[in-house]
């Protein structure tokens, strides 16, 4: 994995999740997907991908399964770059 990959963890998760959920406001590490973003199981799906994706990364079903709030995104993200 490249360094460059694993960058600004924070602002590029939340970024991204602004973008695939079509967010407006601001979006805080305690933003909860589902009830406070309006996410659909659809929604999380796409968003774990773009995640994969832009970091180069695959999350494990069981770790994505887990996912609540952005902040659990932002884990998840640091410990597959820390491996």
């Amino acid at each position: 994995m490249k360094n460059d990959d694993c960058k600004n963890i924070e602002s590029r998760v939340k970024n991204i999740t602004a973008e695939q959920l079509g967010v407006k406001e601001r979006i805080y590490s305690e933003s909860k997907i589902v009830e406070d973003l309006g996410a659909d199981e659809y929604d999380q799906i796409e968003l774990v991908m773009a995640i994969e994706e832009d970091f180069h990364i695959r999350v494990k079903d069981e770790d994505s399964e887990k996912i609540k709030t952005v902040k659990d995104v932002i884990a998840i993200v640091n410990s597959n770059c820390n491996r």
